[in-house]
């Protein structure tokens, strides 16, 4: 099958599985309580960070994910400069993270003034591989009074942050076990993998801190919003203090104790965060079956599905495809785009961008890879199932 008609056929089964006109990569989907529950927010004049629905939605991810707390943020990049701040990251401290990555990961450890060291991933999971991993540490990683340094630098490796790209976990239980051996807290970065699991536990679960997103384009949304999980009370505590201006409780003094932020979700956002986690369930089962339909249309071609390793379940987030080569992939993406059906590559590698192509790596021959041949297909809840969300 040539790549145009591979395209031709694809277009006609986006347009079979998510209807006419354009189609987007991933919208979000109202098809339940949200606007009730806003009204109810706006009746009751608590729309900012104070409001009971916080502590609601709050209460909906540690249930559904497991975690024993979690914490609302504005977004998930605050979300995740939180908790590297919590895992005891410093400035100019080194933190260990893959380059093949949205830039809110690297983002964010800018704000806490690290160094990010791109390790490579895996082909099949393209998240952070631990073998890359332990090889960099083994070449690079010493250990004094308890802490990894590297010994080429002279900078402390304070943290590791994997990422579950597009949802798909990555083998982060090996991820966890060679920090451990070193000393380093692993954050994990799971803004992409909310419904996703390793056996029965959900991603995020295995690190010290792991956070959420809840963007637009995310599998359920806030407009825009974030979520700390940590089975830590007291890391929990200080993540709730710190988001809230480090405001020292009083009936009327303003007293705070230490930097913070003004990272609180407003009310009005978790409102909408409490109306879509009563249709994640459903949600997910669609979204598996959209992923289902795709797999079936791939295995009769030459072109690899990605797919969660064995023992292992994705919220399919985005579907995604790895072409032969990046010449395929660019007519794949012209095709498909030209015909309002919205395909993407996967993201240029951070090690290429401007401000962090000083940043240390270890060759990243497979993110390389994948970064030339990686495609995402139109991944929503199509319009025809709304009916069974209800």
């Amino acid at each position: 099958m040539t790549i145009d008609e591979m395209g031709r056929s694809l277009v006609q089964l986006a347009r079979d599985v998510h209807g006419s006109g354009f189609i987007p990569l991933h919208r979000p989907v109202f098809e339940g309580n949200e606007r009730q529950y806003l009204t109810d927010c706006i009746d009751s004049n608590f729309v900012s960070s104070v409001g009971a629905k916080v502590v609601e939605f709050e209460q909906h991810i540690a249930s559904f994910t497991g975690a024993k707390y979690a914490i609302a943020t504005v977004n998930g990049t605050a979300a995740l400069h939180v908790a590297l701040q919590l895992a005891g990251v410093q400035r100019d401290d080194e933190v260990i993270t893959q380059a093949l990555t949205f830039i809110a990961t690297c983002n964010a450890l800018s704000y806490a003034g690290a160094h990010p060291v791109f390790v490579d991933v895996d082909r099949d999971t393209l998240g952070l591989s631990p073998e890359a991993l332990r090889r960099w540490l083994s070449e690079h990683a010493e250990q004094r009074d308890g802490q990894a340094w590297n010994r080429h630098t002279g900078r402390r490796i304070a943290a590791c942050v994997p990422m579950h790209t597009f949802g798909i976990p990555l083998r982060i239980a090996e991820i966890v076990a060679i920090c451990d051996e070193y000393g380093i807290s692993v954050v994990e970065d799971a803004a992409e993998s909310l419904g996703s699991w390793v056996g029965g536990r959900h991603t995020g679960t295995f690190g010290r801190l792991a956070t959420l997103s809840f963007n637009g384009n995310k599998v359920i949304t806030t407009g825009g919003g974030g979520m700390i999980i940590t089975d830590d009370e007291a890391l929990a505590r200080r993540a709730k203090h710190l988001t809230t201006t480090a405001k020292i409780p009083h009936p009327y003094e303003f007293v705070h104790d230490e930097v913070g932020y003004n990272y609180r979700l407003p009310n009005l956002n978790a409102a909408l965060g409490c109306a879509q986690m009563e249709r994640l369930p459903r949600m997910l089962e669609i979204k598996a079956e959209v992923a289902a339909r795709y797999r079936g249309f791939f295995a009769r071609t030459d072109v690899r599905f990605v797919e969660p390793l064995p023992g292992t379940t994705a919220n399919y987030w985005l579907n995604a495809i790895v072409l032969d080569s990046e010449a395929d992939r660019d007519a794949l993406l012209e095709y498909t785009n030209s015909r309002d059906v919205m395909t993407r590559p996967i993201w240029r590698l951070m090690s290429r961008l401007p401000m962090f192509q000083h940043c240390q790596h270890d060759g990243l021959e497979n993110s390389r890879w994948l970064e030339a041949r990686v495609v995402n297909l139109p991944s929503s809840v199509p319009e025809s199932e709304f009916g069974r969300l209800r």
